[in-house]
Formats: C-alpha cells, sequence, structure tokens
C-alpha cells in the first residue's frame, strides 16, 4: 500500500509574454534604435501606417528658436556608398589614401633607378600604420642577398619622403628625421632626442645635466622643441573610425521662464492602424484572412500601448531628474546632486530595472551640453555627503589651483577635502585621480 501526500505551495512566478518582452524591448532602445525598429515593424504589419506629420517640423523649428543650442539635422539625411547615393562629402578612399599609397605616389614622381624604385616601393609598404619600419623587416632583405649599399639607399629614400619621420625603425630616429628636416635644430636638442628621451620622459634633468653640461633651462627649452614633433607620423593616414552621431532623447530647455523637460519625438512617424483593414477583419467571410487579420490587430495594439508606455516612462524619468538637479540645470552650480537608480525608482514608484531600462543608451541635451542619462545618477560620498560627481569637481579644482612645482599628494589632497567637509580615505582619492585621468604628484612635478 503507498501512501499518497498532498502539499499545498504559493509561489510567484513571471511569465514573460510576447507583449511584455516588446514593452521590455522598446523601453531601453534610444532614439535610432526605436525609428530603425518601427521601419521594421510597419513593413511586417500591414495594418500599421505610418506618416511624418508636417506640424511636427515646424513644432521643432519652433523650440529650436526658443533654445538655438539644440543641435540640428533631425530631419536631414546622409548618403553613403551602402545607400547606393552619393558619397558622404569630405569622406575618403580608404585604399587611395593609405599611407603605403601616399609614399608610393611619392616615389613613383621621383624617377628613380628601376632597382632603386622597386626595393623603396617594397620598403614603403613594410611601414605600420604609425610610420615606423620594424628592424627586422630589413633583415629580410639582407637574406634576400639584396647589396646592403642598395638597402641603405632605399630606405634613405624613403625617410626623406613626407610626413617627416615616416620610416624610422626607433621613436628616436623618428625625431632626429624630424629635426633634420626642420634644419635648424641645436645640436643640444640632437643629443638629447638621440640618446636621452627615457630620462626626459622622467624630466630627470640631471644626468642629462651632467652628460652634456647643460643647464636646466637649456633642457627644458630642449624638451618643448621635442615636444612639438610627432611620435606617429602616420596615424594621419589611418582610417577613420566612423563618426557615430548622438540624438538626444530629452531636452531640458526654459520656457517661459521655467525649465522644462521635452522628451525629442519630432523626428518619429506617427503610428496608426490602417482603417481599411479594420474594416476588412469586420467584414471578412475568410475565416484565415480573420484570423491572421486579428493576430495583426492584435500585435499592432500592443505596439501602440507599448510606445506609449515608454514615452510616459522616459518623459516621468526626465521630469525627476530635472527636479533632482535643477541647479545644475539652471546654471547655478556644475556639480550635481546625489541621486542614485534606485532612489529615482523609489521616488517614481517603479522598480530599478525599469528605470534602468529607460535610462540606459539614452542622451539629454542642455544648455550645458549633452550628456547620457545615466550621468546624472551619481551616489552620495557618505551617508549625508555630496555627490561622487561633485567630489571628483572639488578635486579637480584643487590640482588646477597647486603649484606645479610643489604638486599636492594625495595625502594631502585627502586632508584639504577633509577641511571643505568631504570625508575621503587616501586610497579613495587615488581612485578618483585616475579616474579624472590625473598623473600622481611624482608625475605632475615640474622641475
Amino acid at each position: 500500500m503507498s501512501l499518497v501526500s498532498l502539499k499545498a505551495e504559493l509561489r510567484q512566478e513571471l511569465k514573460l509574454t510576447p507583449q511584455l518582452l516588446q514593452s521590455m524591448e522598446i523601453l531601453q532602445m534610444n532614439s535610432q534604435e526605436l525609428l530603425d525598429y518601427l521601419g521594421r515593424v510597419t513593413e511586417e504589419n500591414p495594418l500599421l501606417e505610418q506618416e511624418s506629420p508636417p506640424d511636427l517640423r515646424s513644432a521643432y523649428e519652433e523650440l529650436r528658436q526658443k533654445a538655438s543650442w539644440i543641435d540640428g539635422g533631425v530631419y536631414g539625411a546622409t548618403f553613403t556608398h551602402e545607400d547606393g547615393g552619393l558619397p558622404e562629402r569630405g569622406g575618403l578612399d580608404r585604399e587611395t589614401e593609405s599611407l603605403s599609397a601616399f609614399l608610393c605616389d611619392q616615389l613613383d614622381r621621383k624617377r628613380l633607378p628601376k632597382p632603386l624604385l622597386a626595393l623603396s616601393k617594397y620598403i614603403a609598404e613594410l611601414v605600420d600604420e604609425d610610420g615606423y619600419l620594424a628592424p627586422e623587416d630589413l633583415d629580410d632583405l639582407r637574406e634576400l642577398k639584396i647589396p646592403q649599399a642598395l638597402t641603405d639607399q632605399a630606405l634613405e629614400t624613403v625617410q626623406s619622403l613626407d610626413p617627416a619621420g615616416v620610416g624610422a625603425r626607433s621613436l628616436s630616429e623618428c625625431l632626429l628625421l624630424q629635426l633634420a628636416r626642420q634644419g635648424d635644430a641645436s645640436p643640444a636638442v640632437m643629443d638629447i632626442a638621440a640618446r636621452f628621451l627615457p630620462e626626459l620622459s622622467r624630466k630627470h634633468y640631471g644626468p642629462i645635466s651632467r652628460e652634456l653640461d647643460l643647464t636646466t633651462e637649456e633642457i627644458q627649452a630642449a624638451e618643448k622643441v621635442i615636444a612639438g614633433l610627432d611620435p606617429h607620423p602616420g596615424r594621419a593616414f589611418q582610417p577613420a573610425e566612423p563618426t557615430v552621431y548622438v540624438r538626444p532623447d530629452v531636452f531640458i530647455v526654459e520656457l517661459d521662464g521655467e525649465l522644462k523637460a521635452i522628451l525629442n519625438e519630432y523626428y518619429l512617424p506617427h503610428i496608426s492602424i490602417s482603417s481599411y483593414y479594420v474594416r476588412l477583419l469586420k467584414e471578412s467571410d475568410e475565416k484565415d484572412t480573420r484570423e491572421y487579420l486579428r493576430q495583426k490587430m492584435q500585435q499592432a495594439k500592443w505596439l501602440l500601448n507599448n510606445l506609449e508606455r515608454r514615452g510616459s516612462t522616459l518623459r516621468r524619468c526626465a521630469d525627476a531628474i530635472l527636479e533632482a538637479q535643477r541647479p545644475f540645470f539652471a546654471g547655478e552650480t556644475g556639480e550635481l546632486s546625489p541621486m542614485s537608480l534606485s532612489s529615482l525608482a523609489d521616488t517614481l514608484e517603479l522598480h530599478p530595472s525599469t528605470i534602468s531600462r529607460a535610462t540606459r543608451g539614452k542622451y539629454l541635451q542642455c544648455r550645458q551640453g549633452t550628456f547620457p542619462l545615466r550621468y546624472f545618477f551619481s551616489r552620495a560620498v557618505g551617508a549625508q555627503g555630496p555627490s561622487r560627481q561633485a567630489v571628483k569637481q572639488k578635486l579637480l579644482a584643487l590640482v588646477k589651483a597647486e603649484d606645479p612645482q610643489h604638486p599636492l599628494s594625495d595625502q594631502r589632497l585627502c586632508r584639504m577635502l577633509s577641511e571643505n567637509g568631504v570625508q575621503l580615505a587616501r586610497r579613495t582619492v587615488a581612485k578618483y585621480r585616475m579616474e579624472l585621468g590625473i598623473g600622481s604628484s611624482t608625475a605632475r612635478k615640474q622641475r
């Protein structure tokens, strides 16, 4: 005889329906992603229609008249080769504008003997993207039993080309080639560039002074000359990374003397449900047709509801950020008030994951500039302290005001911040300093 045990269990379970998945997906889309998404779904769903109301353009232009700092280009289009239209104005052909092509073009104009021209072009093809030659590349030429005199002549020919410094086998040689091209460099500058770059980079003037019998002032003057040279002469010919354009999702604008958060929805098409297919759904006698249209109708309603939910959530987040950071947007301070994602979620009575999706990858433009929405989330230092961003601003101000010959140590910065009411550990000061891209006191010291 077997005993059967019955047990009641209460459990919460979240089921991700297609509607909920779409809602989460749309909420975290930025402006461009949403525009592309709407283009795709309107192609897939015949019940959806999109149009660009002409009054949106006029409304946008009216807003720009009141806030001239708002970037334009909302209605513009950029045609590229991939689009099949005109090339981007100012764009370069990567093959014809490469460094090696530029060098070979110069060599063709020199009317060199054929053996020298061929070897010079071979060496030009070996130059890396920074304009340098690897020493082992020339070793390969020796293995090919090419006369050393011809190799030296070809190398000298390549090093005579523009940009100055190209074809160098080391940083010192690159700088010396540029100094020689200038023609007015002093022997002291040439010696320092040839022999003392490591000491110069660490500002260890003593060994240079003793070896070359120079004063500190003479070394610093040479340092300025060397600092004006280009250690990477080939980088101007590197293929440029495609420019990434940011379309703000939110504007903070002063209208009628009051700051307001305005969603940048001027570029979005107006989405509606086709009246023709609504009538067809009601009147069609074909079961399969009605079933298909019913599914598409449901999807269309989900989309419209989710678009409305996205706009409402983003608008509430923008209004809350404006309220929390009003002194910043009003231009009264450059420091942010403490605000975390969880505190904003509590204020709006939303789940933190909803706030996270609503602010992810989105940008806000105000008079001060364009910022990621996440920029305005800056936790407090301590229980009731200022925000981390405010502390970093104070730290940056202290470093800017320091004596360059006696820079402030992390411990000294820690004490000065403490005197201003900011209690931080020395290691935290060092962490914030490095996040700001500020070197240590030793690196900042000017002898």
